[in-house]
């Protein structure tokens, strides 16, 4: 049997995100969101998802790009002057590794943001982070001490199995992961040790931004077998505060609820759901 999550990221970063993630699920074979609790649409986003008790939620954790929980007062290394994360992924990285009052910052403000999920009253199906942030092993530390003090049973990892990709579309280029890739898979000894339950394979990092139709049957086509995770970043149009440049969200919309992809998605071998419906 295989085990498909089907995941839209930034939930809760503007409505038009919200609109998407909710007409994917519902005609489509969406199947989890994970929020954004910073997010300028957090709100809608949390009142759609209490309508839509079947959608799966979990925890977007932010720490670049984005807004934060906490007051920038509180966390003055992590912002700019804007009040807003940093952008400089890896400056930011190596200040977290190498400056315990960067590092205090950094897990006050990932307690910051549990806590505000938890006062959503959501379930918590799952944690990932924008950017992968995670993937740095300060960060990973961090998410899982605090994470597991918040029930965190399932957390992303993304090992994209570069095989699949090319029978999903067999005269495209699959660039190596140089970057993440072995970063995942150290971190994914530690979490199997820890018994945080992790896809066996991640798709959406190649194809990031620009997941349309084709590649998503093809994904589904040729799913590895046990547990997969999809993510892809839908909206129902761009131009929104905080849209990434060159994402093909509209595409990506279209994708999960294409209707070869939803008969795709119907065969007999293959089971839609969260994490949590795969606990076992």
């Amino acid at each position: 049997m295989k085990h498909l999550v089907v995941t839209a990221d930034d939930f809760g970063l503007a409505r038009e995100v919200n609109e998407a993630v909710e007409e994917a699920h519902r005609g489509g074979i969406l199947t989890a969101a994970s929020l954004m609790v910073s997010g300028a649409a957090a709100g809608d986003a949390v009142r759609r998802a209490k309508a839509t008790p079947s959608l799966r939620v979990g925890l977007h954790i932010v720490l670049v790009d984005g807004r934060p929980i906490m007051p920038a007062t509180a966390i003055p290394d992590l912002v700019d002057a804007t009040g807003n994360f940093r952008d400089d992924m890896a400056r930011a990285g190596a200040a977290i590794f190498f400056r315990g009052s960067v590092r205090r910052q950094m897990e006050n403000e990932i307690e910051a943001q549990f806590e505000a999920y938890r006062a959503t009253g959501l379930a918590l199906d799952h944690v990932n982070t924008h950017k992968h942030f995670h993937l740095h092993p300060t960060i990973a530390d961090t998410i899982l001490r605090v994470g597991k003090r918040h029930g965190m049973q399932s957390l992303r990892l993304p090992i994209e199995p570069r095989r699949v990709l090319a029978l999903a579309e067999p005269h495209a280029p699959t660039p190596p992961a140089y970057l993440t890739e072995p970063f995942a898979r150290l971190l994914r000894r530690r979490l199997r040790s820890q018994r945080v339950r992790i896809p066996d394979a991640v798709f959406g990092l190649a194809w990031s931004g620009a997941m349309h139709a084709a590649r998503l049957r093809g994904l589904i086509e040729n799913l590895p077998s046990r547990l997969s995770e999809i993510y892809l970043h839908p909206a129902s149009g761009g131009g929104f505060e905080g849209a990434a440049v060159g994402y093909r969200y509209a595409d990506e919309l279209a994708a999960l609820t294409d209707r070869n992809v939803v008969a795709a998605s119907a065969h007999g071998d293959i089971r839609l759901g969260g994490f949590a419906d795969f606990a076992a």
